[in-house]
Order: structure tokens, then C-alpha cells, then sequence
């Protein structure tokens, strides 16, 4: 069956770093990639660029990435480093949720140095809840997402424990790379070596499964109570 995978991160280039592999292997596989920013990630411009000079062009590098994978992208036009957690927010997402209808929900662990990290966390929980339910009425039919699935991320690692383990194949692995080097600051930013991190980390947690790359995932503890009928 053919999927829609939807990742939401805080920023432009959080789930392209912190899931791109495993969305563009997926997306080989004929797979819908639906990545939604709720910031663009404008506050961390280069010297010789103007804070909207490249929120502009963060959201360019949205697209570019998605187009490379057949996918969507979408941004939202909150302010970096502010967002805020309402029910404003919470229902933009919930009717993305119910527009795009994903199968899975990518985004951030609830742990974070970066407090739109943590601020993305509870926004998508709501969301995927009010998305849910019927007895929210919006323009849009109610749909269930599951999920989330949280992101392995550098700025978010406390308490984060690999989980799920998602080979990237060897072909995902090189359109990931590519796709990511549309992104100004994954190649160049001054502070953190992201693309060669996200590489590494692809390959670490590919060895740990005995496979070339992987992404790992930590999910809600409710998710982890696996019901067998025997051993």
C-alpha cells in the first residue's frame, strides 16, 4: 500500500536532516512526502544575508528538497525562536492533517535545547487529536494520522531512545544526499557540520542493524506495549 508520510518540524530543514533518508528512500518506493515547516528558520541567516532575504530563501530550499523527492512542502509563516503553543497553531496543522490525510506523523522529541522543538512536540500531539476527532468541525473531514514518530536530532537528545530502526536503502541514501545539499546551512553553516553529522549518524545506526543506513525513531510510551499471543 502506498503511503503519505507527513513530517513536521519546527524549522526548514529539521526533518530533512533528522528523517530526509528514511523519506527519500520512501519516496523511491513510490511513496507521498509531505515535510511542513511551522517556522522557515530565518533567525539562523549567514552575515551576508537579510533575515527575510533568506527566509526566503529557506522556504526555496523547502521545495527544492521535496521536488527532488515528488513530494510537497509547506511552510508557515510564524516567527522563528517565538513559536507559541495554541490552539491557533494546533488547528492550522490539525487541517493540513485532514487536507494531505497522512498514513504517518513524523516530528520532534518532547526534549529539546531549542524551545520550538519542544513547542513543535506539543503542537503535533494536539493536532493529530484534533485532526482526529469528529466532534472538532472544520472545513474538512475528520482523518487519523498515526504516529508520531520522533526524530533523532542532535538538539534533542535527552531521554531520547532509539526505538524504531527504518533502513534508508543505498539509493535513498544518495538522493537524501543530494537533496540536502539544496540547504544554505546543512553545508555551510559556521556553527555545526549537519549534512556530515546526519551522514555519520545514518551510518551508526545503520551498522547498529546490521544494514548499510538507518534512521532511528523514539515513540510515545503507550506505543511501546506490544501484545503477543505467545513467545
Amino acid at each position: 500500500m502506498k503511503k503519505i508520510i507527513m513530517a513536521i518540524g519546527a524549522h526548514v530543514g529539521d526533518m530533512e536532516l533528522t528523517a530526509g533518508g528514511v523519506l527519500a528512500s520512501m519516496a523511491l518506493e513510490g511513496h507521498t512526502i509531505v515535510t511542513v515547516a511551522l517556522t522557515a528558520g530565518e533567525k539562523g541567516h549567514p552575515p551576508h544575508i537579510d533575515l527575510e532575504t533568506y527566509r526566503t530563501q529557506k522556504i526555496r530550499e523547502a521545495k527544492a528538497f521535496t521536488d527532488a523527492l515528488n513530494g510537497h512542502s509547506i511552510v508557515l509563516p510564524y516567527d522563528d525562536g517565538t513559536l507559541v503553543v495554541d490552539d491557533e497553531i494546533k488547528f492550522k496543522v490539525a487541517d493540513l492533517i485532514r487536507e494531505y490525510q497522512p498514513h504517518v506523523l513524523i516530528t520532534h522529541w518532547k526534549h529539546s535545547m531549542h524551545k520550538d522543538h519542544e513547542a513543535t512536540h506539543h503542537i503535533v500531539k494536539d493536532a493529530q487529536f484534533y485532526a482526529a476527532l469528529s466532534g472538532f468541525k472544520r472545513k474538512l473531514a475528520p482523518h487519523f494520522a498515526s504516529g508520531p514518530y520522533y526524530a533523532e536530532n542532535w538538539e534533542d537528545p535527552t531521554d531520547f531512545n532509539p526505538y524504531t530502526y527504518v533502513k534508508v536503502s543505498e539509493a535513498g541514501f544518495k538522493l537524501w544526499q543530494e537533496a540536502i545539499s539544496t540547504h544554505w546551512f546543512a553545508l555551510n553553516s559556521p556553527s555545526f557540520k549537519y549534512k556530515a553529522y546526519y551522514e555519520a549518524l545514518m551510518t551508526v545506526r545503520g551498522l547498529e542493524v546490521r544494514t548499510d543506513y538507518a534512521q532511528a525513531f523514539d515513540v510515545s510510551p503507550l506505543s511501546k506495549k506490544i501484545v503477543k499471543d505467545s513467545l
